[in-house]
């Protein structure tokens, strides 16, 4: 009977002494009529059971040496952006600065630059520090007594912003002959403390410290 492909509403086609129908592919015969001649090929095809023993040494390895590198990077980055917000040298050799006194004569104020900002260095007289002394500390905005903002009374060291609105005082001015602020009229005593004018707070005292009798060390 002539094999046709297709649907055919007529009786299916003859097979042959194997089994096989004429015209069929070897494959799509062996899919339609299981056989147990066929023989699979398991070479490569063996599959171990989840959780086998003899892997989990590797498993284990593998796991905790990617997450050795991950905390590796991690720790990486942290340190670079820590390094990247520290100081530089340039910005450390700001963090101080060392001022010799010995040309500064009594009565007279100088100014130097101490982290971008002026610091007023006033040697007082010995009737500056009877007048700064001699001042009520009630009648003060902001009250302090002079031994408070020095460490040697000869020496007044105060940051020269006013705080009013960060204006620059000018020296050996003012109703009180220590600053006067042109801005909006703040006037600061010969201890840098706030005695008329809008600025709400007595001059900033820095950090600083004698590193001898003519030196001082800002910061």
């Amino acid at each position: 009977m002539l094999f046709m492909s297709g649907f055919a509403s007529g009786p299916l086609a003859s097979v042959d002494e194997e089994g096989m129908a004429p015209g069929y592919l070897a494959t799509v015969h062996a899919l339609k009529n299981p056989s147990p001649k066929i023989v699979y090929d398991e070479y490569n095809h063996e599959r171990l059971p989840p959780g086998d023993p003899s892997k989990r040494a590797f498993a284990y390895f593998v796991l905790s040496g990617g997450r050795f590198v991950y905390a590796s990077l991690i720790r990486l980055l942290v340190l670079k952006f820590v390094l990247s917000m520290s100081a530089s040298k340039d910005v450390l050799a700001l963090a101080s600065l060392e001022v010799d006194l010995s040309s500064i004569e009594p009565g007279t104020t100088v100014t130097v630059k101490w982290r971008g900002k002026p610091v007023f260095i006033r040697r007082r007289t010995e009737d500056d520090i009877k007048l700064a002394n001699s001042v009520e500390l009630a009648s003060l905005r902001d009250p302090q007594p002079d031994e408070a903002r020095v460490k040697n009374p000869e020496w007044l060291i105060v940051i020269g912003v006013c705080t009013h609105l960060g204006c620059i005082p000018l020296p050996n001015a003012g109703d009180f002959g220590g600053w006067f602020c042109p801005c909006h009229g703040s006037h600061y005593d010969i201890s840098g403390r706030i005695r008329k004018g809008p600025a709400p707070y007595n001059l900033e005292v820095p950090t600083y410290s004698f590193l001898e009798d003519n030196k001082l060390l800002i910061g």
